[in-house]
Order: C-alpha cells, then sequence, then structure tokens
C-alpha cells in the first residue's frame, strides 16, 4: 500500500510551495492589464507576451502566457474603439514642417490586424500543430504585434495655424479613435 504523501520522502527537493511557472514568465504574467490602460500601454505589454512565447519551451508556462495574450488582445480590441486620451493624441502629433515622411499605414486597419493576432493566438493554444509550426507562428505573431505596434505609434496628426489635422487631410473630431 502507497503512502499518501509519499512522493515528499522520495523526493525531498519537491515542495508543495514550488511553483512550475518561473520566476520572469510569473511576474510577466501578474502584470495587470485591464481597459484602464492606454492603448500604448496595452499593445507593449501584448508585444512582450509575445516575445516570450518565441522563447519559452514549459509547456505550462507557455499555454499560461498564450492565455494571457489572448486576455491581453482582448483588451486591446477594446481599447481600439475608445477614444484617444490627449497625451496620446499629444504623441500622435507633429508640427506642419515635420510630417512629410510620417506615415506608413498598414494596408489593414488596427482592429483586423488585432483579429489577426487573436485568431493565431487560438491556433497556439489549441496545441493542434507541430512544434516547428508552433515555433512558426509564434514569431509570425510576434511579427505581426511589432507591425501593429509600430503603425499605431506614427504620428497621425498635425498641428496647423488652425489647430489639429490629421495627416491625410481629415478634419480632427471629438473623440478621435
Amino acid at each position: 500500500m502507497a503512502i499518501a504523501d509519499s512522493n515528499t520522502f522520495a523526493r525531498p527537493e519537491i515542495t508543495a510551495t514550488q511553483s512550475i511557472i518561473a520566476g520572469d514568465i510569473a511576474a510577466l504574467l501578474k502584470i495587470p492589464l485591464g481597459a484602464t490602460h492606454d492603448l500604448f500601454q496595452v499593445v507593449d505589454i501584448c508585444q512582450r507576451y509575445a516575445d516570450e512565447l518565441i522563447e519559452l519551451h514549459n509547456h505550462a508556462e507557455y499555454i499560461a502566457l498564450c492565455g494571457r495574450l489572448l486576455a491581453g488582445l482582448n483588451v486591446l480590441k477594446v481599447v481600439l474603439k475608445s477614444p484617444l486620451p490627449k497625451h496620446l493624441i499629444e504623441q500622435l502629433t507633429v508640427n506642419e514642417n515635420n510630417f512629410a515622411e510620417c506615415r506608413n499605414p498598414l494596408s489593414t486597419d488596427s482592429e483586423t490586424t488585432c483579429e489577426y493576432c487573436s485568431a493565431l493566438t487560438m491556433v497556439l493554444l489549441n496545441q493542434q500543430i507541430m512544434p516547428e509550426q508552433q515555433e512558426q507562428i509564434s514569431e509570425l505573431l510576434f511579427e505581426l504585434l511589432t507591425m501593429l505596434a509600430e503603425d499605431l505609434k506614427v504620428p497621425r496628426f498635425i498641428r496647423t495655424t488652425t489647430g489639429l489635422a490629421m495627416i491625410d487631410g481629415e478634419t480632427v473630431s471629438a473623440g478621435i479613435h
């Protein structure tokens, strides 16, 4: 008959307080993320999650980080639809004489790119692909998030003598998204 607590006696180095998730990843997983964060904060955290996925070989950490990334992407979807706060509008604004090479938009809009990232994350979470494919999809996801972050952070507004305008010529209205 086996002793109920026999693992402890046979392997004293295994304790009940040990975490299956390493410190760096555990700290990354504990980063609070919600709709109160601004667009840049959310996309930066999502990028960090995707970057770590590329190097992870621990299954528990990988699944936890994929789940956290999916949650982050869901927050990003909400934040993308919210009006930009004034401090981000200021960061995305250039003066009238400095805007010539500022805008190089993605061929798809930010919301669609975010949906692509969510779909790739779901593929990774489903664990139905070969390890080589998992690695390639993780890298593709990171690249896609990097392109999205770069696109979101490119100046969009120009400060003119008459006020704020979009670089592409559109008039700026209240509640900029």
